[in-house]
C-alpha cells in the first residue's frame, strides 16, 4: 500500500492562506494608494466626530491637491514625524514657492497645536479619511502581540492537523476483505453473525 506524505498537503494549504492574506493586503494598498489604509483612533482629540478605537479607512490617491477645509486627514506629526495624527483641515495656505501648507485642528481641541497641527506639507500627508468603522479598533487591542501570534499559530496548527487527520482517516479506515462472501455480510476482523 502506497503511503503518501500528508505534510506537503498541509504545507500547501498554509502557503495558500499566507498568499491569500498577502494578496488581499497588497490589493488594499493599491486600491487606497497608501502603505497602510487602516488606522485606529487612539486619542480623544476628534471627539465627538471620531471616538477612541474607531478604525479609519484612509485613501491617498492624489487627494493632497483636492483637500479642502473640513476634510479629516491622517498625517505624520510635522515636528519630528514621530506620531501619526488624525485631525480636521482648518486652513490651507499657499507659500511663496506655490506649495500648499495646511493647518489642522482636533475637533475636541481648543486650538491648533504648533508642531502637531501645522505646518503640514505634502511630505507629512498620509491620506484622507474616507470611511470610519466605529469601535472596530477594539479587535486590534484584543489581538495585539503576543495574542495575535498565538492565534495565528493555533489556526495554523489546527489547519495542519485537520488535514493530517482527514487524510489519515481515509487511509487508515478498515477495508473489506475480498475473501468475504457478499451473502454473509461479514468483513475481515468481525465475527460472523
Amino acid at each position: 500500500m502506497e503511503q503518501k506524505s500528508k505534510l506537503p498537503v498541509a504545507a500547501r494549504d498554509i502557503i495558500i492562506v499566507v498568499a491569500g492574506v498577502a494578496i488581499v493586503w497588497l490589493g488594499l494598498r493599491l486600491a487606497f494608494d497608501t502603505n497602510n489604509p487602516f488606522y485606529v483612533v487612539s486619542s480623544g482629540s476628534m471627539i465627538p466626530t471620531l471616538q477612541i478605537n474607531d478604525v479609519l479607512v484612509v485613501r491617498n490617491g492624489g487627494s493632497w491637491d483636492n483637500l479642502k477645509v473640513g476634510d479629516i486627514i491622517v498625517f505624520d506629526r510635522p515636528d519630528g514625524e514621530d506620531r501619526v495624527i488624525v485631525h480636521r483641515v482648518a486652513e490651507i495656505h499657499v507659500n511663496p514657492d506655490g506649495e500648499r501648507v495646511l493647518r489642522t485642528k482636533g475637533d475636541n481641541n481648543p486650538a491648533s497645536i504648533p508642531g502637531t497641527d501645522y505646518p503640514i506639507h505634502k511630505s507629512n500627508y498620509i491620506g484622507k479619511v474616507v470611511y470610519v468603522l466605529p469601535g472596530a479598533g477594539l479587535i486590534t487591542k484584543v489581538i495585539s502581540p503576543p495574542v495575535n501570534y498565538i492565534i495565528i499559530a493555533i489556526i495554523l496548527i489546527i489547519l495542519f492537523f485537520s488535514k493530517w487527520g482527514r487524510r489519515g482517516g481515509k487511509d487508515g479506515a478498515p477495508q473489506p476483505s475480498s475473501s468475504s462472501s457478499p451473502s454473509s455480510g461479514t468483513t475481515t476482523g468481525q465475527p460472523p453473525t
